[in-house]
């Protein structure tokens, strides 16, 4: 039994290092200068640490803070890649107030625009950077939306297609002004482009489902829009 339960053991182990290996390589994150580590201080959930409790970041700094944050969706995908952050900006002003209510004299500017209008997921992904900015210290900012102009695949990052890829979902063919035919869509596992479609909607509204008819796995398509 003791023999058993050690081998269960070390098999759990060897399963969380490959997935930590995993994480790291699909959320790698360059040393900065700005980004000091600070032992016990703040974590990301990808296993690194960003501490800006003692000086103002820059901008560069907090873009690579918010492209350690997942869209909760697609997870292989951060929100900066996914195009989702459209702009931060040190804005100097009396209006500005930090995560404690109290005024400050200035502030960073945040700007997110949701996948599409009613997404479910917009209040979760706010709440997830504002998570990450106050975990790192950064204490003087504000989030706000901005709907124009909407959303639109082609914001996606060639690093963030390449992760779709990877995570096993065919990312857009083509953009918003000419949309690709589906002979343009490649299944992610083995980059055929005979398939066909099975669904309109996969496992969300923004994918159609796929089955390729080369290795016959089904797959998730994002939608050009």
């Amino acid at each position: 039994m003791r023999q058993a339960s050690t081998q269960q053991q070390l098999t759990a182990d060897s399963a969380a290092k490959t997935s930590q290996q995993i994480a790291a390589e699909l959320f790698p994150i360059e040393a900065n200068t700005e980004c000091k580590p600070s032992t016990g201080l703040i974590s990301t959930d990808r296993g690194r640490t960003i501490d800006f409790h003692n000086h103002l970041p820059t901008e560069e700094a907090l873009w690579n803070l918010l492209d350690s944050v997942p869209d909760p969706e697609v997870p292989a995908v951060s929100v900066v890649d996914l195009g989702i952050v459209r702009s931060i900006e040190y804005t100097q002003s009396e209006a500005g107030q930090d995560d404690t209510g109290q005024e400050a004299p200035g502030y960073w500017q945040i700007s997110i625009t949701p996948t599409y209008s009613g997404c479910p997921a917009t209040e979760l992904i706010e709440n997830e950077i504002r998570g990450a900015l106050q975990r790192s210290g950064v204490k003087n900012y504000a989030i706000q939306q901005q709907l124009s102009p909407s959303w639109t695949t082609d914001w996606i990052t060639d690093k963030g297609r390449e992760q779709l890829r990877k995570f096993g979902i065919a990312p857009p063919a083509g953009d918003s002004r000419k949309p690709g035919i589906a002979a343009d869509i490649e299944c992610p596992r083995c980059g055929s482009n005979h398939h066909k479609k099975i669904s309109e909607f996969g496992s969300t509204a923004c994918k159609a489902l796929y089955q390729c008819e080369d290795c016959q796995e089904p797959f998730d398509y994002f939608k050009c829009i």
